[in-house]
C-alpha cells in the first residue's frame, strides 16, 4: 500500500469515527510486529549469554494459568473465569526461564503502542477532522488493552520480587515535551504536552505509580511493609521513533535484572 493511499484510508477512518480512531492503524500494527521480532531475537542473545539456562517464548498466558497462581496464595483468589479459553497476548510476547526448581519464571513481557500521527500529518501538510480543517486529531483510546495486560501479569507475578513488564510508546499522543512542527507552507504548529485532547500519557502512568518514565523499574519497590510492582514505561516524548536497537538494549537490561532477582545465574 503506498503512503498516499494509506493516509487517505486513515483519514477516512478518523472521519467515520468523528475524529477518534479506536482501532490500530498500519503503523501501530507494524510497531507491534517489531517488538515481537525483537523479543524473539532477544531469546537468542539470552541463550548465548546464559548457556546454562533454558529459555522459552510464549505468545500468550491463559487466564486459567493466572488463576492457578492466585489460588496457591489464597483459596478465595482465582475463582472467577467465564470464558475457559480466555488469555492475554502482549504484543512482544512473554520470555520465561527455568529456575533451580525446574519451574518456569517470567523474564520479560513486552508491549508497544503507536498512537498519534499528528507530526507526520503536519509535515505532509495534511489537515484532519470531519471538515479537513484541523491541524491536530483528538487522541484515541488504543492503549486501554495495555492496562488490562499489565494488571493480569501483576496477578500472575503477585508473589515475585520483580516485575519485567516493559511498555514502549510512540506517537504524538505520548509527548513529554511541547514541540513545534513546520508545515510545507511554512506555518508552525505547536503540540502542547499538557493538552488533554492530545496527550494520553496520564492514562498510563497509573501502571508505574507516577514514577519516572524511560527507566528500568523491574525491581519491585518497597514502601513500608508493602511491595509494589511497576511497569517500565518508555516513550519517545519528542515525537521521534523507536529504533529497534534501542528497544533491544532496554529489553535485554530488564531481562538481566529479572535473572539477577531470580538468583539462577551461575556463571
Amino acid at each position: 500500500m503506498n503512503k498516499k493511499t494509506h493516509s487517505t484510508r486513515l483519514t477516512t477512518q478518523h472521519k467515520s469515527s468523528q475524529g477518534v480512531v479506536s482501532i490500530f492503524g498500519e503503523e501501530a500494527k507494524k510497531h507491534d510486529i517489531n517488538v515481537s521480532e525483537i523479543s524473539k531475537n532477544l531469546m537468542k542473545e539470552l541463550r548465548e549469554e546464559y548457556p546454562q539456562l533454558i529459555f522459552r517464548y510464549k505468545k500468550t498466558i491463559q487466564k486459567k494459568e493466572i488463576n492457578q497462581v492466585l489460588k496457591k496464595l489464597d483459596s478465595e483468589l482465582g475463582q472467577t473465569l467465564f470464558v475457559s479459553k480466555s488469555s492475554i497476548k502482549p504484543d512482544g510476547g512473554i520470555i520465561q526461564v527455568k529456575d533451580n526448581n525446574d519451574e518456569w519464571r517470567v523474564v520479560l513481557v513486552s508491549e508497544a503502542k503507536f498512537q498519534g500521527k499528528d507530526v507526520e500529518n503536519i509535515k505532509k501538510g495534511l489537515l484532519v477532522g470531519k471538515s479537513d480543517n484541523q491541524d491536530l486529531m483528538s487522541a484515541g483510546n488504543a492503549i486501554e488493552r495495555a492496562h488490562k495486560n499489565i494488571s493480569e501479569i501483576r496477578n500472575f507475578m503477585i508473589a515475585e520480587s520483580y516485575f519485567p513488564y516493559v511498555l514502549f510508546l510512540e506517537g504524538s499522543n505520548f509527548l513529554t515535551e511541547t514541540i513545534q512542527v513546520k508545515r510545507p507552507d511554512g506555518r508552525i504548529v505547536t503540540l502542547e504536552k499538557d493538552s488533554g485532547t492530545l496527550n494520553r500519557l496520564d492514562r498510563l502512568t497509573a501502571a508505574n505509580y507516577g514514577m519516572s518514565l524511560n527507566k528500568n523499574l523491574c525491581e519491585n519497590k518497597i514502601i513500608g511493609n508493602k511491595m509494589i510492582q511497576s511497569a517500565s514505561i518508555y516513550t519517545k516524548g519528542d515525537g521521534g521513533k523507536w529504533d529497534n536497537h534501542e528497544m533491544f538494549n532496554i529489553m535485554l537490561e530488564i531481562s538481566k535484572t529479572s535473572i539477577k532477582k531470580l538468583g539462577i545465574n551461575n556463571k
